[in-house]
This record gives structure tokens, C-alpha cells and sequence, in this order.
């Protein structure tokens, strides 16, 4: 560890770096029980010892590859080849302009971004946090409200005078802790395009040390409590908060999912309790929080990790309310929280766990959504479920309770993924953003890639076969799952499911790593991350994958977004990002006439140009003609 520069590592380089997965499986057996399986592809092909997990893609590919080559197209645009330079490429009579930069000001009085020195302690919580992920747009009475989310920090920038920009007092790890978690501003559209409404009384920033509640399941429980809140009801801070999510009454959820990268420990003889394995907390953090602030060093304060990996719910009508972390919904990686009211008025939440191996879940109230009617209730009180994927296009939701899992109600929330291990729910190949089709009775997880399919277990030591929804193995394309749930009911115990597409690349490769029949030289792409639908039901797909434009990914370029069109299976790519970059985060204006995309980490000087430092930007899209954008 003591050679290697943990600050230039991604998140899941430096998880498995921390917490290395179990060691390699006898993966003939695995293969031998694919092939016996056959179900899903007809069939594996294997190739050395690789297999190459395409087969015929037998029906579940179907009403996707069976229509991919229609003429007729809903996008409007025409779409655009890969870049590999320092800026964003929209289609011909689209263009773009940012909207908020990492740094910029909320209020009077305060400047923007100081390359030289950063920001000061006293201003960082007042300006626009770096490293936008997921975003939706409130419309409150005549206003628009922006909710984003602010994953995380790149040290040496913020501390610019700090050897590797680890923090040498307090103020330092103060400023690292306000620059993430979540801006809530006004934004409007004026002569300059769309802009921050500087003071406006909607704006604030939630950060690592803004107090919140803690509810639901876990509330109270022993595993939570500290000695600065006996009752384990109170707590601070949200944090790496990625996808996102909104409810049909007006509130922003942000989801908590790399939150292990914080919490170290001071004493290196300390005994790490069993479950921080699972979640991949370690001795040694990227931030060094731990030296200046107790409240992240485990040996002193043990239960202070468990009251972080929730889906925290936020009220963007009012800048003084306090935020919730909803531990009905699980204690996992979050990536985004999508929301949809089954037939029966029940609030229905899918959620996926970003984490090699790890699990899709989804969340059904007990009670029913009525406009008007108090809804405190909905997001606490509920049953929490598994997938469980089988290879013939079927599935079910395993439900997480103390009958099914011999856990204790409070355990469940506090320790899903093992609860979720218990009830032999599927494996999946990093579950990310999960996007509910607005016009049609479907869903879609973007799974966005697991080298480790087929030949390690996941850090629960849960196998990962190769079939199914994860028919490759060493995935590093990724792919995305839409299922049907029965009877046109969300809140339905089981489903259909399908693949929309595999990523791929079929300029390298001819076999299952060429990717499905929808993808070919012009649209190809590989890791899907974030998706959002638009209001005419198409899906737009973001990426967050290697852009180094060799090898396996030669003629990909940089991270970009495409869009899809399920009725067709029909996929066009219509952004590129900077190099360096993962494009994520999107939403639209109440006039569906512009669309705000995150461009988050870019290595290139972007937005301001050559000599300028990289900035983390929400740019605001529109057509020359004004015309409808989403």
C-alpha cells in the first residue's frame, strides 16, 4: 500500500485494493453447471477458459434483436461518432452551455473557485460541491429547484498545498467534508441561458456534517447507537452520494454508497468487527478524516459506519428541514433509488447495490400514496426484497424478514447484504442506476460490469457463476436487464426478464464480447451507469467506463451518452464526454425545452479551457430551435 497513490484510484480500485474478493473458484464447475443449465443462451460457448456466454441469446433477446434494425426512429437527432479530446460533442443544432461549476458561488459575497489555493473553510460550504452525480428538478410553486449530489472529492485540488492533499488539521478535513454530499439551488433561465439563482432562499448546501434523523427499521437499534447519540436517532452528514431518486410528493432522495472509504482507524491493533469486511471498511481511508475527526475512527467509534449506506430523504421546499436516512430501504452501496406507485397505491423503490457481485433489491410500502395525505410513513414502514434471477427468463423477490433470514428486523437493515446472502438471492454484475419506464409496465438496472464473473465470489463469499442476466464471464462491457413484473404490478412478487443490450465491441471481437444485435461499430460503448427515461419513454444511457480507446475498448472513446429506444432495441449516441470523465446525472426544465447533464472528474481543463483547472459541471442542453428536449 505503502507505494501505490491511493488518490488516483477510482472507488472500485480502491475497494479491491482495501478488501481483495475471496480467492479464485474451480471455474470448470462453474462452466459444467452453465452448460447444464443451458436455459437463457441456448447453450455456452466456451473459449479456453473463458466462456464466451452469447450462444443464440435464445428468446430473451427477442423483442429487442428482432426489431433493432427498424428504419423508423423516434430520436431527434442525428447521432454523433466517439471523441477522444477535452470537451462535450452534442448532435448537429443541439448545443451546450455549464450551468454550474464545482466551486461556484450560492450566495453574495462569496468567490469563485480559487485554482491556486482552493476553497476556504469558511466558504466551502456556500459553494457548489464538486463531483455532480444524480439530479432531478423540483418545480415549486413559480421556481425551479435543482437537487444534485456530490460523490466525492479529489484531494490534491482542494488542498492544493498538502502533500497528496491529505489533510494536516481540521479546517482541512472540513473543507473535504463540505464539498461533498448535496447542493440544492434555484436555477432560471435568463438572456445568459440557464443560471444559479444566487441567495435564492431555496439554496443549501448537506454535507458531511449536517445533522439529520435516522428512521425506519433500524432506528434505535443498538448497532447504531453512539455515545454522542444514545438514543440512535440522530446522526451526521450524508455521504458519497451518487444516483439519486424523487418522490410523486415533492422530496429528493440521495443515495449513500461508498461510505466505507471514510471511516479508519487509529489504532492499528484494533480487531475489525465481522461485517465491516462486507462493506469493505478498512484500517486505512482516502481521506485521513479519522486523524482529526473521532467520529470516523472505527477503534474509537464502532457503530458510526452502520449509520452511513442509506437512502437519505431530503425536502427541497424548504431549506430548513432536516434530512431523513430511511433505513427501511437497506444498508447497502446505493446507487439511485426509482420510484413507482404499483396498482394497488403502494410506493414501490428499486435500488441496486454497486458493488461486484452484489444485488438488486426493491422496497414495497405497507401503506398507499393519496396526494395531500401525510406520507411520513411510506418510506419506514414496508418489506424489503431481493432479485432472484433464473436462467429461463423468470424471477421472483425474495423478501427480507426475520422468518426468512433468521435475522432480527433491525439486522436486516443494518447488515443487507448479508440478509440478502441468506435468502440466495442472484449475484449481479454491479447493479447501478435502475430507470421505470413511464409509458410502459417495465423496468431497467444498468449492470455495469464485473471482471470478476465467473472466476471470484463477491466479498460475502457468494458465488458468481456465469448465465443468466451475467452471461459472461470477466465482464468488462456490461449490460442492461429489463424485467416485466407480473401482471403489470410493480408490487408484484414475480417477473419476466430480459436483456436490452450487452455492451461490447464488435470491431475486436466476434464472439459474446462483440456485445448484442443492437450494437455495432457506430453505437458501441461500454460500462452503463446512469439511466434516466424521458417523458416519451426513451431510455438515455450514460457511462462511467474506459476510455482509453485501446485494446477491448479501441474505437470506443470517451464516456458518453446514447439513447435507447426499447420498443426497437434501436441505440444512438448523442454526447461524448471530456476525456478523463464519467458523464452522469441528468434532468430536464418544467418546459422539457433544456436538459441538465453532470459531467463529473474530467482529467481535461473543462469547462474554462486550456491552463484552467478540470471542473466537475452540470451543463444546461438545448436545441437551436427551442423545441422539446425530453
Amino acid at each position: 500500500m505503502a507505494n501505490i497513490d491511493t488518490s488516483k484510484l477510482s472507488w472500485d480500485e480502491w475497494d479491491e485494493l482495501q478488501n481483495p474478493p475471496p480467492a479464485e473458484t474451480d471455474f470448470d464447475r462453474v462452466v459444467e453447471s452453465a452448460v447444464s443449465r443451458r436455459g437463457f443462451l441456448g447453450g455456452i460457448l466456451a473459449v479456453g477458459s473463458a466462456a464466451a456466454a452469447m450462444g443464440t441469446l435464445g428468446n430473451l433477446m427477442s423483442s429487442t434483436s428482432a426489431q433493432a434494425q427498424d428504419t423508423d426512429s423516434r430520436f431527434a437527432f442525428k447521432p454523433i461518432p466517439v471523441f477522444t479530446d477535452n470537451t462535450v460533442h452534442v448532435p448537429e443544432g443541439y448545443a451546450w452551455k455549464p450551468l454550474a461549476k464545482w466551486g461556484q458561488p450560492l450566495f453574495s459575497n462569496i468567490p469563485d473557485l480559487d485554482p491556486a489555493n482552493g476553497v476556504s473553510v469558511e466558504n466551502s460550504d456556500k459553494v457548489f460541491g464538486e463531483n455532480t452525480d444524480g439530479m432531478e428538478l423540483f418545480v415549486i410553486g413559480d421556481r425551479q429547484v435543482i437537487a444534485v449530489n456530490h460523490e466525492y472529492v479529489n484531494n490534491e485540488i482542494n488542498l492544493p498545498h498538502n502533500e497528496k492533499g491529505m489533510p494536516k488539521s481540521a479546517d482541512d478535513v472540513k473543507i473535504l467534508q463540505n464539498l461533498q454530499g448535496v447542493t440544492v439551488m434555484e436555477v432560471a433561465e435568463g438572456e445568459k441561458g440557464w443560471e444559479i439563482v444566487v441567495d435564492s432562499p431555496f439554496n443549501r448546501r448537506i454535507t458531511h456534517l449536517t445533522p439529520m434523523k435516522i428512521s425506519g427499521p433500524a432506528a434505535g437499534s443498538d448497532l447504531i447507537k453512539t455515545e454522542a447519540d444514545p438514543n440512535g436517532t440522530d446522526c451526521l452528514g450524508t455521504f458519497n452520494n451518487c444516483g439519486a431518486g424523487k418522490t410523486p410528493w415533492g422530496t429528493y432522495l440521495t443515495c449513500e454508497e461508498n461510505f466505507n472509504g471514510y471511516f479508519g482507524s487509529s489504532d492499528p491493533n484494533f480487531a475489525m468487527p465481522d461485517d465491516f469486511k462486507r462493506y469493505g471498511i478498512a484500517a486505512e481511508t482516502r481521506y485521513g478524516y479519522e486523524v482529526f475527526d473521532p467520529r470516523f475512527d472505527v477503534s474509537k467509534n464502532p457503530n458510526e459506519p452502520r449509520r452511513a449506506g442509506y437512502v437519505v430523504e431530503i425536502d427541497p421546499s424548504n431549506a430548513t428541514s432536516t434530512p431523513i436516512k430511511r433505513t427501511a430501504l437497506g444498508r447497502i452501496k446505493h446507487e439511485n433509488a426509482a420510484v413507482v406507485i404499483a396498482r394497488n397505491g403502494r410506493v414501490v423503490v428499486y435500488m441496486g447495490d454497486d458493488e461486484r457481485g452484489e444485488f438488486l433489491y426493491k422496497y414495497v410500502s405497507n401503506g398507499i400514496y393519496v396526494p395531500g395525505v401525510d406520507t411520513s410513513k411510506l418510506l419506514d414502514e414496508g418489506t424489503l426484497y431481493v432479485a432472484k434471477f433464473v436462467d429461463d427468463g423468470n424471477g421472483e423477490w425474495l423478501a427480507l424478514t426475520p422468518e426468512t433470514t433468521g435475522m432480527k428486523m433491525d439486522e436486516i437493515h443494518v447488515f443487507t447484504r448479508q440478509a440478502a446472502s441468506k435468502v440466495g438471492a442472484t449475484t449481479m454484475d454491479r447493479p447501478e442506476w435502475v430507470a421505470i419506464n413511464p409509458v410502459a409496465i417495465e423496468a431497467y438496472c444498468a449492470l455495469t460490469n464485473n471482471t470478476n464473473r465467473g472466476v471470484k465470489k463477491n466479498a460475502g463469499g457468494d458465488e458468481m457463476p456465469v448465465g443468466g442476466a451475467n452471461p459472461r464471464e470477466k465482464n468488462a462491457y456490461g449490460q442492461i436487464v429489463r424485467w416485466y413484473p407480473e401482471n403489470e404490478d410493480h408490487a408484484s412478487g414475480k417477473f419476466k426478464w430480459d436483456l436490452f443490450v450487452m455492451a461490447g465491441n464488435p470491431d475486436v471481437h466476434k464472439d459474446a464480447y462483440a456485445g448484442s444485435s443492437n450494437i455495432n461499430s457506430g453505437n458501441m460503448f461500454n460500462s452503463p451507469d446512469g439511466m434516466m427515461f424521458d417523458s416519451t419513454g426513451l431510455l438515455w444511457i450514460q457511462t462511467d467506463g474506459e476510455d482509453t480507446n485501446e485494446g477491448d475498448f479501441l474505437g470506443q472513446g470517451n464516456n458518453q451518452m446514447l439513447a435507447g429506444d426499447p420498443a426497437t432495441g434501436r441505440i444512438e449516441r448523442f454526447l461524448t464526454g471530456p476525456k478523463g470523465s464519467e458523464v452522469t446525472g441528468m434532468t430536464w426544465s418544467a418546459d422539457k425545452r433544456t436538459m441538465f447533464v453532470g459531467i463529473q472528474h474530467p482529467d481535461a481543463p473543462f469547462p474554462d479551457g486550456e491552463g484552467k483547472l478540470p471542473r466537475s459541471t452540470i451543463l444546461a442542453i438545448k436545441r437551436a430551435d427551442n423545441a422539446l428536449v425530453g
